[in-house]
């Protein structure tokens, strides 16, 4: 069993994914628009997207490291809404931890600097600029 995180862009998840590839070197294993459905119009009101949404992401699932994160257009609402959680992420190296901060702060709002802790070589968090909470730490030596 495992437990995946499942984003909800809201309408940007393709330019998300995009900017985790750049950033975080994440791949897209699959991707579904809402015009792939087989089963359009058969679901319930949360399986359809909003008005002209049908080249939307109806479900994609990308890797990061040995991650997987699921994520979706939802309903296209453009006002998604990530509250209450963050995303760690753990690098071998100062450098790699070092390139994905700088890369997600563009945009975003850095939270707690980079900087050495008693349980990291260095440990920062950023919200990117879609407003997903990163906390990025290399583990001390």
């Amino acid at each position: 069993m495992q437990v995946q995180p499942y984003l909800f862009f809201e309408g940007r998840c393709d330019e998300a994914v995009e900017f985790y590839k750049q950033t975080l070197g994440a791949k897209v294993n699959a991707r579904m628009t809402f015009a792939d459905n087989p089963d359009a119009g058969k679901g319930g009101e949360g399986c359809q997207p909003g008005a002209g949404a049908q080249d939307k992401v109806m479900h994609l699932e990308f890797q990061v490291g040995d991650s997987i994160i699921l994520a979706s257009d939802g309903q296209c609402s453009n006002q998604p809404a990530f509250q209450g959680f963050g995303l760690a992420i753990t690098f071998p190296d100062k450098a790699g931890v070092e390139k994905a901060f700088n890369g997600l702060k563009e945009g975003g709002q850095v939270l707690m600097p980079l900087d050495k802790t008693f349980f990291a070589e260095q440990f920062g968090m950023v919200a990117d600029r879609f407003g997903i909470m990163w906390m990025l730490l290399t583990a001390p030596k």
